[in-house]
């Protein structure tokens, strides 16, 4: 790969005029540190403001094409995620982000399950034009997937075939990839 590619995390807190250091902050900070790879962090606590983070990034930020990853840590249930106790669909998710995700990744934490069947995924990666999206099978409060989120992150920076990424983060964490139940769809 001929240049560094970033990473954009929006994560749902309940309240964004709270301000505090979350997990998820400190490890994208210990990720720039210890790999160099950039990222920016915003918080939403509600759709619009999901919706705003996005189109700030998008319209705004002139590196946008430099944004490989979209990292999105959101509770939810099954194929939804949940911003201020409302559930949004991922089909509705894929409305908002329609046309705006081309050759990204959008990859889910494991503070939700990510289980689509074929037909869902296609639809997510048709009207977003994502390159792919990930997450985890596993949602578990007690084992968080921040160390295999970073790991995947940085192959990201290596590879540029998505099955060459996947195949070697089996290879180097195959134990966790199983544990947390990692898929992805493309």
């Amino acid at each position: 790969m001929d240049r560094d590619q970033f990473i954009f995390c929006l994560e749902a807190v309940p309240d964004v005029e709270t301000s505090f250091n979350t997990e998820v902050l400190k490890n994208l900070e210990r990720l720039a540190f210890d790999q160099g790879i950039a990222s920016i962090y915003k918080t939403c606590d509600t759709i619009e403001g999901l919706e705003d983070s996005l189109n700030a990034l998008l319209y705004d930020d002139h590196n946008f094409k430099d944004y490989e990853i979209i990292y999105l840590v959101m509770p939810g249930e099954e194929n939804n995620i949940c911003l201020n106790n409302y559930y949004y669909s991922l089909e509705e998710i894929a409305e908002i982000f329609e046309g705006k995700m081309k050759g990204k990744i959008l990859h889910f934490s494991n503070a939700k399950v990510l289980d689509l069947s074929e037909e869902e995924a296609q639809y997510f990666l048709d009207i977003t034009g994502a390159r792919a999206v990930s997450g985890y099978g596993l949602k578990s409060n007690n084992l968080k997937s921040v160390s295999i989120d970073k790991a995947f992150f940085s192959l990201c920076q290596e590879y540029d075939d998505i099955i060459e990424i996947v195949e070697e983060l089996h290879q180097k964490h195959y134990s966790l990839c199983k544990l947390l139940d990692f898929r992805l769809y493309y």
